[in-house]
């Protein structure tokens, strides 16, 4: 289209820049399959289909980037602050950022001039459980769109930011949101959904990127059916395998974060969250699929293979972590594997093309709840740190046996993104360092109600220190270093050709480390915690670095004694943008 609307200029005597901005060409199909190998700019979350979030550019190294300056700050206004957990979108100099409340800028990556902002007109009704929250847009031809809090998908247009079409994934009354950012993979805008506490279904979708039309749909609970071009096509897993009577029909598993996709072995690679309720004594069995890593074919939307991280979850410990395809170098072979920082607290490499196990090791300090992993690749389980039964003459007022659990339910790692180095071959895993007493109670399914059926405290681990910043050998497991930080670490990781590490912190920070040996070698106070992911990109011959900033997220809102340490912290809403100066 570009070339055609070119050679019709020429003719005309026109640029492009004469013509009309909606016919502005945008990424391919093609462009966003090496969106991690043409570093001019950021087309996927995750800096690439397989999210390992590197970047190959090296103009800012450890040499020079304590010269590192900010270039502007663009403000999100109002007084719709909150979490701001986005990861920016950088195409031909424009930057897409989505914010708080469901809303959408364009932005001049050089100037920080605004082209245009869109507002989701949200419902009195949405019941987000986690804080309001928006993790990002996709961009795909001439359209980006991005998912609301009351469970829609919109495509406007890259320039214009108009409506073109806008479409309802689920219904928003009985719990459902969207706060993930969607995926393009051939043609096809992949998303999942939000709401496992509220009892809801996990889903993951495919539509058609021009015309928001279902192509298909698989839901993660096994007993429901999936559908295909219309029409029902096979059921996920077996009716009432591991789900016992109509547990299933309000089985949670919400797919919440998004996935990533490995162009190798064309599948995608979707966590699943929690089942519900959270007390698993109402619900025995491996309550497939939650918890889990589900690999799918784009096309059909069928499971290809599936590895459940936690299975019979009684934790809330979800399962919805990214799992990022890499090169394994082991005993002498190269493996196609993946990597995930699970909730529960172990670091799981599999196989990505067939999900064989290969190996599971804690990434934290204290694990309660399993005392590891088995060859097969199952959790050898504690039985006395399950949160008692409260129908078996459980505590007062009905509670279950409480017991104190590690991790936390908000995990060892949550949803902020760990990145991985093509240079040093470690992961830089974002962990937290917390545990929580937990116990159950009786429960019974309502529409539009909190389907929990457990109560908890959550509670710090050490004085001194909540977050860690580890950098982790996939091939053995080992933690090469760590960085210590007092507040927990709520916001996505980055590294560079440059022997660089980014991650920002609440209280502020964006930093900078040494990817080799962890010393911090920059930082900058954004104003506001940071809890966005950052990204890198070259424009004009030079490197930038982008951030959003604006502390929130789940911490502040279910936090229990880590809430208290962490209130002074002030909320916001802004853009980050910084450079070297020119010599």
């Amino acid at each position: 289209m570009k070339q055609f609307l070119l050679a019709s200029c020429a003719v005309l005597g026109l640029s492009l820049a004469a013509l009309p901005q909606a016919y502005a060409a945008g990424p391919t199909d093609a462009d966003l399959m090496k969106d991690a190998e043409t570093p001019g700019d950021v087309l996927t979350n995750g800096m690439g289909p397989k999210a390992q979030r590197y970047s190959p550019l090296k103009t800012l190294n450890t040499d020079n980037v304590t010269k590192l300056v900010p270039v502007f700050s663009f403000s999100f206004g109002g007084e719709k602050q909150r979490g701001q957990e986005a990861q920016p979108i950088v195409h031909d100099g424009v930057i897409y950022v989505t914010g708080s409340y469901s809303r959408l800028w364009a932005v001049d990556a050089k100037t920080g001039e605004e082209k245009w902002q869109y507002d989701a007109r949200l419902p009195e009704g949405i019941m987000p459980c986690c804080d309001v929250v928006n993790r990002g847009a996709a961009i795909y031809g001439d359209m980006v769109y991005f998912g609301t809090l009351d469970a829609k998908l919109v495509a406007l247009n890259k320039d214009t930011g108009k409506v073109v079409w806008s479409k309802k994934m689920a219904d928003y009354e009985a719990g459902y949101s969207y706060t993930a950012a969607p995926m393009i993979v051939d043609g096809k805008i992949i998303t999942g959904n939000s709401g496992g506490e509220f009892g809801i279904v996990g889903k993951v979708e495919a539509r058609d990127a021009k015309t928001g039309e279902l192509v298909w749909s698989r839901p993660t609970i096994e007993g429901h059916m999936g559908t295909l071009n219309g029409k029902d096509s096979t059921m996920t897993g077996k009716l009432n395998a591991t789900w016992q009577g109509d547990m299933w029909k309000q089985g949670g598993g919400a797919t919440w974060l998004g996935g990533t996709y490995d162009p190798e072995s064309k599948l995608i690679y979707m966590g699943t969250g929690n089942p519900a309720p959270w007390n698993s004594h109402l619900r025995p069995g491996d309550n497939l699929y939650t918890s889990s890593t589900l690999a799918i074919d784009p096309a059909t939307g069928e499971i290809k293979w599936h590895y459940q991280t936690t299975p019979h979850d009684g934790w809330d410990f979800d399962g919805v972590n990214e799992f990022i395809p890499f090169e394994l170098k082991k005993d002498g072979k190269t493996i196609k594997a993946g990597a995930k920082a699970d909730r529960n607290g172990f670091f799981f490499v599999l196989d990505r093309t067939n999900g064989k196990f290969i190996s599971a090791t804690p990434f934290v300090s204290k694990i309660t709840w399993a005392k590891g992993f088995d060859k097969n690749g199952k959790p050898i389980y504690d039985p006395a740190n399950r949160p008692g039964n409260p129908m078996e003459g459980g505590g007062a007022d009905g509670k279950g046996k409480s017991v104190f659990a590690a991790p936390s339910f908000l995990g060892g790692k949550n949803w902020m993104p760990m990145a991985y180095s093509q240079d040093t071959g470690l992961f830089y895993v974002p962990a937290n360092e917390w545990g929580m007493d937990i116990w159950n109670e009786p429960i019974a399914y309502k529409k539009g109600a909190a389907y929990l059926g457990a109560g908890f405290n959550i509670k710090p681990l050490y004085q001194d220190h909540i977050g860690v910043l580890r950098a982790v050998d996939p091939a053995t497991g080992e933690i090469k270093w760590e960085y210590k930080n007092k507040a927990p670490l709520w916001g996505g990781v980055m590294t560079t050709a440059g022997n660089l590490v980014f991650t920002g912190t609440p209280e502020g920070f964006l930093k900078a480390f040494d990817a080799k040996t962890g010393k911090e070698l920059w930082k900058f106070n954004t104003g506001s915690g940071v809890v966005g992911t950052p990204i890198t990109w070259e424009q004009d011959g030079e490197q930038y670095v982008a951030v959003v900033s604006g502390w929130g997220g789940a911490v502040p809102l279910w936090g229990g004694e880590v809430a208290k340490s962490i209130q002074h912290i002030n909320q916001g809403g802004s853009l980050w943008v910084f450079k070297l100066p020119k010599a």
